[in-house]
């Protein structure tokens, strides 16, 4: 069932009144990139940059506060390796299952276009289909595919997904690491983890990667004109591939790659 919202108003409008309140609090009229942290990645923030300013993602409107373990509740502007450019980075997100609305998902990135940036960081921990990606490797989304049963686009706006996940930035990054891998990142609803029979069928139509968030947030990204940059951190095998799910080895697993994946992600930040 979808849970798109029956207001009637712009989710647009809400945004500008979020990007606004942004300004005020950082004293920044605009910022460059923006990054939303998924689960395994908060320390990372401390490594783009400075923060300049730190507050409460739930001060701001139409965020809520952190709900999942391995998040941050923490709004940050980090000035990027002394640049003199911004970084406005999201320390938790709305996931779909939380039930609030995909409004609700997809606000920070569209707080984000309306807050100045030119693109995004979306990153996850997530199940790994392939053997040689083990616990802690990131890996460039290349490509998803969405299956939530809705879309963050409301109306008769037809968007262009070919090349989502830009091909540029994922250049760039390997420029930073040529071992990074690439693959077809897959979002089920959650929050309970995959089934076995499910992740052979996701084996069976050309996914690598499953998680429970970023898809929704791209394709909203794609709508307000920020180009995008996904990469996901392999916290654990899919279901059916090694030992049970457990969201505690998740956030153990992020914890472990904190300063490797906190240092790539930093250097690919300083070149967007």
């Amino acid at each position: 069932m979808s849970q798109h919202s029956t207001d009637s108003t712009d989710p647009f409008d809400l945004a500008r009144e979020a990007a606004a309140e942004i300004a005020r609090r950082t004293d920044v009229e605009r910022h460059d990139v923006a990054l939303v942290l998924g689960s395994g990645w908060g320390r990372t923030a401390d490594l783009v940059g400075e923060t300049v300013t730190g507050f409460d993602q739930a001060d701001v409107p139409g965020f809520a506060g952190a709900s999942v373990a391995g998040h941050s509740g923490t709004m940050r502007s980090v000035d990027i390796a002394g640049t003199g450019r911004r970084a406005l980075v999201f320390g938790t997100r709305t996931h779909y299952y939380e039930g609030r609305g995909v409004r609700s998902v997809v606000h920070a990135v569209r707080t984000a276009a309306a807050a100045g940036c030119r693109a995004v960081v979306l990153t996850n921990g997530c199940g790994g289909l392939r053997p040689e990606w083990g616990p802690g490797t990131p890996v460039l989304i290349s490509d998803h595919i969405n299956l939530t049963g809705t879309s963050p686009i409301e109306g008769a706006n037809f968007v262009d997904l070919t090349d989502l996940y830009s091909p540029r930035l994922r250049d760039l990054a390997r420029e930073v690491d040529p071992g990074l891998g690439e693959g077809v990142y897959v979002q089920f609803p959650g929050p309970h983890y995959e089934t076995p029979a499910e992740i052979r069928m996701v084996r069976t139509i050309g996914g690598d990667l499953v998680g429970m968030s970023t898809s929704l947030e791209a394709i909203a990204a794609r709508q307000a004109g920020l180009e995008v940059l996904g990469i996901s951190l392999v916290t654990n095998a899919a279901a059916g591939m090694d030992a049970p799910l457990d969201h505690a080895e998740v956030v153990a697993a992020g914890k472990a790659s904190a300063d490797r994946i906190g240092q790539l992600l930093a250097a690919i930040v300083e070149r967007i």
